[in-house]
């Protein structure tokens, strides 16, 4: 009876467990920020007024982005449409041909990229040429992606880990721990069970992916949607990974029915880690400070849980149930060996995992993605404990005592790891938490604009970042009628008079007859005085002079 009640417990806490993983899937998405590049500069800067229309708009990103199809405009007062031809795109930036003969207002710069680790970036600012009037709204089709498809990826994901667990264990134990008298047709089944759900997953992630980046719901997909993914890192990974799984699924037959050559298993295995590759290929890891050792870190990091979750479950599903105390003794001695070493590795490659996507402990606490690595290594500390408890139960069984109990415990470690996994699927969907922090950092103005009047002209002068440290400055000459001005002379200083700051010369470099850049450092906060000194003939000259608030 006691056993009966221990069995129903065990899988009572399994179901427990899968529920959970279920709802930390569906729930994670609702997470604020899905994309993983960030807009850290615009030209003309966002809220600011310039005294002419510009001929280009350009975007700066935090990381390399490429073109979703239309998905770039720039709209005019009147709400029409000013950009001019295909926008261009180099690396992190995306520069837009304007139409210059468009009204004085104010102007909505909309844009949607995709990031280099295959995310979309959605977003858009104004600014005003003249003066400012109502922003203009974009009559386009909203470039959201619905929320069902934002819940259905992390799903899709989930589901393809599970079926590399399922996939791995039974091919592993199959291979090297199965006795030969017991009946190899459950853990077959299991196995390809496992290659259905990874090629679903694949599939449906490929699916998901055209509305996901181009906006729209689960059925908004045409040919151009798709062809556009396939031609990405994305869709690329997605197809190696199909081309994998059909090879393997010809090796698999023999190898699961005891029947396989010398060189099977070989093969096998190198085509296990070369698909393991494409989940990192087509994430985060890409697009890490150092993505060959990304790359590796997260496929050793898939291999070990692989591993370690399919022994289990091979385990508690048939060994544990069927083999005698004698296969036992010689089986469970070598598969806790195993999960050692893959817990291991699990925790070294999860290791640098954190450091690469995290960086600093501000981040591990200060960001949706750190919190939710707190949560995945409060699981994974239950689990080793569980795991150390059936490590000696391991002992027990092997002396002929407590194969029950040593089931539970299992048990209990995959329902535990089920959340894990969970987690993990949520946290391909959420900002790194290196990218979420520099963007924190960047909030706020982070940028100084003014407009300054003399009797001669008027400059339209632009600090960025307008924070302590290096600072890059536009100076732009107009009449006062906003027509381009040529300027002769330029001067410009900067002090800080409440610090005993004198003035330091800017240093500034003519780009065009009316426009001049420069860099400054500004070593402390504070209202920091510019003086610009222009002169426009050999007798005409003004000094203006504004206050910059440096944080």
């Amino acid at each position: 009876m006691t056993a009966v009640m221990n069995r129903a417990a065990a899988r009572s806490t399994v179901l427990v467990g899968l529920l959970l993983a279920v709802l930390a899937a569906l729930l994670a998405p609702a997470a604020p920020a899905f994309a993983h590049a960030v807009l850290v500069s615009s030209s003309p800067a966002p809220e600011t007024v310039v005294p002419a229309a510009p001929a280009q708009v350009v975007l700066t990103f935090s990381e390399p982005v490429r073109e979703v199809p239309g998905k770039i405009r720039v709209i005019g007062p009147d709400g029409k449409r000013v950009d001019r031809g295909e926008p261009a795109f180099n690396g992190t930036t995306v520069t837009i041909t304007v139409d210059q003969g468009a009204p004085r207002g104010t102007y909505l710069v909309s844009y949607r990229v995709i990031s280099a680790d295959s995310h979309p970036v959605p977003g858009g600012y104004t600014y005003s040429v003249g003066e400012r009037t109502v922003a203009p709204a974009d009559s386009e089709t909203a470039d959201r992606a619905d929320t069902a498809v934002t819940a259905a990826i992390p799903v899709a994901k989930f589901l393809g880990y599970a079926g590399l667990v399922l996939l791995v264990g039974p091919v592993l134990v199959l291979s090297l721990l199965w006795p030969r008298r017991l009946p190899r047709g459950g853990p077959a089944r299991l196995a390809w069970a496992g290659v259905g759900l990874v090629a679903f997953s694949t599939l449906a992630g490929f699916w998901l992916q055209v509305p996901y980046t181009m906006g729209g719901g689960l059925f908004d997909v045409d040919v151009a949607g798709l062809s556009s993914v396939l031609s990405s890192p994305f869709g690329t990974a997605h197809l190696v990974r199909i081309g994998i799984l059909l090879a393997a699924a010809l090796l698999l037959r023999p190898v699961l029915a005891g029947t396989e050559g010398r060189v099977d298993r070989p093969l096998l295995a190198i085509l296990a880690v070369a698909g393991l590759a494409t989940w990192p290929l087509a994430g985060h890891p890409a697009a890490s400070p150092v993505p060959p050792v990304s790359v590796v870190v997260d496929t050793v990091h898939l291999a070990s849980m692989a591993v370690w979750l399919g022994g289990l479950l091979m385990l508690v599903a048939f060994l544990l149930r069927r083999a005698d105390q004698r296969e036992l003794s010689a089986i469970l001695p070598i598969w806790s060996r195993w999960a050692t070493l893959a817990v291991t590795a699990l925790l070294l490659a999860g290791t640098v995992q954190a450091l690469i996507e995290v960086g600093t402990l501000g981040a591990l606490t200060g960001t949706t993605y750190g919190r939710m690595i707190i949560a995945k290594i409060a699981l994974f500390v239950v689990v080793i404990a569980v795991a150390a408890y059936s490590r000696q139960l391991v002992r027990r069984a092997v002396a002929g005592e407590g194969p029950g109990r040593m089931r539970g415990a299992v048990l209990a470690e995959l329902a535990i790891t089920a959340v894990v996994l969970a987690v993990s699927a949520a946290l391909v969907q959420i900002t790194p938490a290196r990218t979420a922090i520099g963007q924190t950092e960047r909030a706020g103005p982070g940028y100084f604009s003014t407009r300054l009047d003399s009797s001669i002209y008027s400059l339209q002068v632009e600090i960025d970042p307008a924070k302590r440290g290096n600072n890059t400055i536009h100076v732009y000459s107009y009449t006062r009628d906003n027509k381009p001005l040529p300027v002769v002379e330029w001067k410009a200083t900067a002090a800080l008079p409440a610090s005993g700051v004198e003035p330091v010369d800017i240093p500034l470099l003519p780009l065009t007859d009316n426009h001049v850049t420069g860099e400054i450092n500004l070593p402390a906060a504070g209202e920091w005085q510019l003086r610009l000194t222009v002169r426009i003939s050999d007798i005409d000259q003004a000094t203006v002079t504004a206050t910059v608030p440096i944080t």
